[in-house]
């Protein structure tokens, strides 16, 4: 059985002041949700802060990105090391926006997912086609590339997450419909199983994509979509613990 996921991913948003406050909200409406699994991801300005405010409760750290070596003359670079000992359990990784802006490529995608593992962090691993991609039809060609590539030579799958978000659905306020988000996902967890077999039914893979309170139901019953990558959603305690609060039940 899978326990359903919901990530915060704040982006860059928030102050440390602002941080710690909605962290503290958040834990406090989330203490008594049960059967799942709640992660915050806020700038790295907040991180340490936000580790302090969530300590001792059923909420999980996460970084938005880091670097695949563990040291050296990477200005302005964070290590998995440094993540490590600051609280993180979680590290968003290959988000679209890092993507598009700044130019990742799948084979560093997949040296961050290997030394994220290597490190004992758990790696949050996007994929996902743009709005030009889906138009063209292309969409399983990209999606399985960035799979197969943003995994390539990982062993441990059972410690990995996979976020289907659509380019074309985040932040625009399109969303997929449960239909089509589900046929990602069971696409995706047919190339799992392809690679891994049997392994594959304890991997998670989130939905994000401009998910809120009003469509995480209809996206949670489908049977391959384990939970959500929230964007700005998570920016407010009442939309995210709306989230969290409207799913139900474990796959």
């Amino acid at each position: 059985m899978r326990k359903w996921i919901v990530a915060g991913n704040w982006k860059m948003h928030n102050t440390v002041a602002e941080s710690i406050a909605l962290a503290k909200a958040i834990k406090d409406g989330a203490s008594g949700s049960k059967g799942g699994i709640i992660v915050l991801a806020p700038p790295f300005t907040a991180l340490f802060n936000v580790s302090e405010a969530i300590k001792g409760s059923n909420v999980f750290l996460a970084a938005q990105n880091m670097h695949y070596e563990d040291k050296g003359a990477f200005t302005g670079e964070i290590s998995p090391g440094m993540l490590m000992d600051i609280g993180c359990a979680y590290v968003i990784i290959g988000h679209s926006e890092r993507r598009k802006y700044f130019h990742e490529q799948d084979n560093e995608v997949n040296l961050k997912v290997k030394k994220a593992l290597t490190a004992g962090l758990t790696p949050i691993m996007c994929v996902g086609e743009t709005d030009e991609e889906r138009e063209k039809g292309v969409t399983k060609d990209v999606v399985g590339r960035q799979v197969r590539q943003g995994l390539k030579g990982v062993e441990k799958i059972e410690n990995v997450v996979i976020a289907y978000e659509p380019v074309w659905a985040i932040g625009t306020g399109k969303v997929a419909t449960s239909a089509q988000a589900q046929e990602v996902h069971a696409f995706i967890r047919g190339i799992l199983k392809e690679i891994y077999g049997s392994k594959v039914d304890d991997v998670h893979i989130l939905y994000g994509g401009s998910v809120t309170q009003d469509n995480i139901g209809d996206l949670i019953a489908m049977e391959d979509i384990d939970g959500a990558l929230v964007g700005g959603a998570s920016l407010k305690a009442d939309g995210f613990l709306g989230i969290i609060q409207n799913i139900t039940g474990d796959k």
